[in-house]
């Protein structure tokens, strides 16, 4: 299964940015982690990370070309108001899975709406970096 993890905005900051709220791990740990999942169970993986909207649209765009799988997205701040990001998850007929490592419920009012979510075949908040795991599980038919 070739699968593709999109990251947005400041993930590529983690374990540096608020680590009470996104933990001590690091980008580089997430990376490894998702990788040697991938290569355990015989997937194919691509991780992209970018701070910049357009470049995010991007990829998920080439995802339809390349022929993804899945895709498994964390906007970031592009949840809450990126109707460009949003209309590009909808344009792609692959199963999506939107991912936060906090539970943005609990967190600023701001956080609670999800604009990108509704294109998306699911939304896991709030359990970690292992969301991402869990994601991995769903789009490969393991969970």
């Amino acid at each position: 299964m070739k699968l593709l993890v999109i990251n947005g905005p400041n993930l590529n900051f983690l374990g540096i940015r608020e680590k009470g709220i996104y933990g001590t791990e690091d980008y580089e740990y997430l990376v490894t982690m998702l990788e040697n999942k991938a290569k355990a169970e015989g997937h194919e993986i691509e991780i992209f990370q970018s701070n910049c909207e357009g470049a995010i649209i991007d990829k998920i765009q080439e995802a339809y070309h390349t022929k993804a799988d899945g895709i498994i997205i964390n906007p970031g701040a592009f949840t809450h108001y990126s109707y460009a990001v949003r209309d590009a998850l909808a344009s792609v007929e692959i199963p999506k899975i939107e991912v936060h490592i906090s539970n943005v419920h609990k967190r600023e009012e701001f956080r609670h709406t999800s604009v990108t979510a509704p294109a998306c075949t699911g939304q896991i908040v709030g359990l970690g970096l292992k969301g991402y795991a869990l994601a991995m599980d769903y789009l490969t038919g393991k969970a």
